[in-house]
């Protein structure tokens, strides 16, 4: 049934009305083209910026297992289920904004804030050595019960905390990688950085952690013997792989936070560190096998060996001058209440 005013429009009139309804079709053509050009870009450049923070994004991997050693196993999955979504709301609620933020109206104030970033993990780096030399890894005379909530929400939050400057960094390299100033571009890029690189890392750590209830399943009920043993040298073998992360992960936060810190002063002028680490990833560079892997290894301990010192300093001003300091400001609060 046609309408009475569309019944008597004139034929000039009903011309208008098809013209503009296809300048109308056309321009919501022309805005679908552009935001699917904008996607393809986007898709491209986070491929590209998630190549460059690879590197921060194996640290990562290697970081997270060590949160979850010594848990109830029953609890892995889900625990490691809340660091990916905290790790998640690190990079989509707080980092991405801010970062588009700081490039867009101080770009000035990035490269402080990720030195603070890497001083902090240094710091975390540092005393988990000492306090391994020492004798007491993680203060654990003064951690509630390794079964209790109060332990698990400890060891979320922490591996929270971590992640963040970890995931500070990842962001960083992103958006400095990324060629194209539209700034939904940007976020939308930064975007999927963030959520492909959570899902690799976490899904990664999942099977880690888990790795050695599938050997277990395999050795009681594989058909074959081949399978069975295959699960039997997983069982044997993951105790061992995870004690390597443990030490690689405390390794990484040592030398991702010291390359931060060269990185950060080489920008201020302060050259010695940043052209020390680059004479020892050169010396392995000239060696005539594995010369790349050799690099990587020198540039990476060079940068832990700054990264150490820095913590071990932090890990003294904060136990013998910053620590005293607040309790002797709490002792006053209570005895002024």
């Amino acid at each position: 049934m046609v309408s009475r005013s569309a019944a008597s429009a004139s034929p000039t009139e009903a011309s208008y009305l098809a013209t503009g309804l296809l300048a109308l079709l056309d321009d919501i053509s022309v805005i679908a083209k552009a935001a699917a050009a904008s996607i393809d870009d986007a898709l491209g450049q986070s491929a590209i910026a998630g190549a460059k923070a690879a590197g921060v994004v194996i640290d990562d991997a290697a970081v997270t297992p060590g949160f979850v050693a010594g848990l109830d196993p029953k609890r892995e999955l889900p625990i490691v289920g809340k660091i990916a979504l905290g790790s998640l709301r690190n990079k989509l609620v707080f980092l991405l904004p801010a970062a588009l933020a700081l490039d867009s109206f101080a770009p000035w104030a990035v490269e402080p804030l990720l030195m603070l970033g890497g001083v902090y993990l240094c710091y975390e780096g540092a005393e988990k050595v000492v306090g391994r030399l020492l004798g007491n890894s993680e203060g654990e005379e003064d951690a509630p019960d390794a079964a209790s909530p109060a332990f698990e929400k400890q060891r979320v939050a922490g591996a929270i905390r971590t992640d963040f400057i970890l995931s500070a960094e990842i962001m960083t390299i992103a958006l400095a990688s990324i060629e194209a100033r539209n700034v939904w571009t940007q976020a939308l890029s930064l975007a999927l950085v963030g959520i492909l690189m959570t899902i690799g890392v976490y899904g990664a750590v999942a099977l880690l952690v888990k790795a050695d209830d599938v050997g277990l399943a395999m050795a009681r009920g594989a058909k074959t013997g081949a399978g069975r043993s295959v699960g039997r040298g997983l069982v044997r073998l993951m105790p061992t792989i995870m004690a390597v992360l443990g030490v690689v992960g405390v390794a990484a936060m040592i030398w991702v936070g010291g390359g931060i810190l060269t990185h950060g002063l080489a920008h201020y002028g302060v050259m010695q560190p940043q052209a020390a680490v680059d004479w020892v990833a050169g010396f392995g560079a000239r060696l005539p096998v594995a010369s790349a892997a050799a690099a990587w290894a020198g540039s990476a301990a060079a940068s832990g060996v700054f990264g150490l010192l820095v913590g071990t300093l932090a890990v003294v001003v904060a136990h013998f001058g910053v620590g005293p300091l607040l309790r002797l400001a709490r002792g006053s609060t209570n005895r002024s209440h």
